[in-house]
């Protein structure tokens, strides 16, 4: 009878333990994580093309910080995260979104005025990507 009740506890404790990973929605589908996960990699380009706009480094990284924290709560590892934020496919995906975002708002990567334009304009709006910039 011990025997069955701790087993028993024993496979409520493991259930409960794998229930969050099993239901939560795989990082790709996590769109808050994922639009600030987009805005960071904006704000990147932005400032590698842009010499009169930098970075707000701890502000970026703070936010960074609390994107993780978000996943983490939701029940992802840091395997799982950072398995996510090193794949390929997911930069490749991220990337065509960051190149739509650039064309809709008239900026191109290969064109440095246009990255100084859309950073000034993020700027001026407190735009989540425009917290993370600096005009120097």
């Amino acid at each position: 009878m011990l025997l069955t009740r701790t087993f028993t506890a024993s496979l409520f404790a493991m259930s409960l333990a794998f229930a969050a990973p099993l239901s939560a929605k795989g990082l790709q589908d996590e769109i808050q994580i994922n639009n600030g996960l987009l805005a960071v990699g904006i704000a990147d380009e932005i400032r590698n093309r842009c010499d009169s706009i930098s970075a707000r480094t701890f502000t970026a990284l703070g936010f960074l910080n609390s994107l993780k924290r978000g996943a983490r709560s939701k029940g992802y590892s840091n395997d799982e995260i950072n398995r996510y934020t090193k794949s390929k496919t997911e930069k490749a995906k991220m990337r065509k979104r960051g190149q739509v975002y650039l064309a809709q708002n008239g900026a191109s990567t290969s064109d440095a005025a246009s990255m100084c334009r859309l950073g000034r304009a993020e700027i001026k709006k407190r735009s989540q990507i425009g917290v993370l910039l600096r005009a120097r």
